[in-house]
């Protein structure tokens, strides 16, 4: 039905919300062709976003969860100089049992500011620098459809937290396969921040990308797998000096 569809020029039959978002888990390239010509985008932005939000959320209803965070935020303020006295200390605890909701509203609010960032970023880099022609509407689909994948993430990583009674803890990193590496160390910030699903997501918005301007997967693929990798050492290197500090 392709190869018909391919030698008529005819372009694939568009495909409902739910076709879309397992057909991006499973054959991205041919759902992406057939998202190109009619790129919807709000409907697959809600849903994977209002997933994102509910098991990001989810750990957050225990108080185990709540105390992870808790002491994360603490951690994260004293990195950058702050000092948590008693008092602040006492209000930010009380703050916790509001975590499930601002957890959740908050990436609701941050998922499509971040979407049209990203999506303006990539339609610059490819039309204006590299002269392709795609529409930003066409870029934003493909872009939100390739969040499927970390949606999915999202789904393993609040399900396991959760289980475990609330921790905080990444289930698809690299670091997280090799826990006797020392805490704190550069290794272990180094590959705590390579995301197994985080390179599934690189690689599905590759194909994407590929799929509407007309270009080869491979040199995309590795042009936005090496700006990940140079996120993780700066990430890296960060958190060893400040872990250090």
């Amino acid at each position: 039905m392709n190869s018909t569809a391919t030698a008529t020029g005819t372009p694939p039959a568009p495909k409902n919300l739910i076709a879309r978002f397992i057909g991006i888990i499973v054959s991205p390239k041919d759902t992406f062709a057939s998202l190109v010509p009619a790129p919807k985008w709000f409907g697959m932005m809600a849903l994977t976003a209002v997933i994102v939000a509910i098991f990001s959320a989810l750990p957050m209803t225990t108080e185990v969860g709540k105390q992870a965070a808790l002491d994360k935020q603490v951690q994260q303020m004293q990195s950058l100089g702050f000092t948590v006295n008693d008092q602040m200390y006492e209000r930010m605890q009380q703050g916790t049992a509001r975590l499930p909701y601002t957890t959740g509203i908050s990436v609701l609010v941050i998922t499509p500011i971040f979407a049209v960032i990203v999506a303006g970023i990539l339609f610059a880099i490819f039309n204006a620098a590299l002269g392709g022609e795609a529409s930003f509407k066409q870029v934003l689909a493909v872009l939100v459809h390739a969040s499927a994948v970390s949606s999915l993430s999202s789904v393993l990583s609040g399900t396991i937290n959760y289980l475990r009674g609330g921790a905080l803890t990444s289930v698809a990193s690299l670091g997280a396969l090799l826990p006797m590496l020392p805490e704190k160390s550069f290794a272990a910030n180094l590959l705590g921040a390579v995301d197994i699903f985080l390179i599934w997501y690189i690689i599905v918005l590759a194909i994407g990308l590929a799929v509407l301007y007309k270009r080869r997967t491979q040199p995309i693929a590795i042009s936005l797998l090496s700006v990940y990798a140079v996120i993780a050492l700066c990430i890296a290197l960060f958190k060893s000096r400040v872990g250090g500090a």
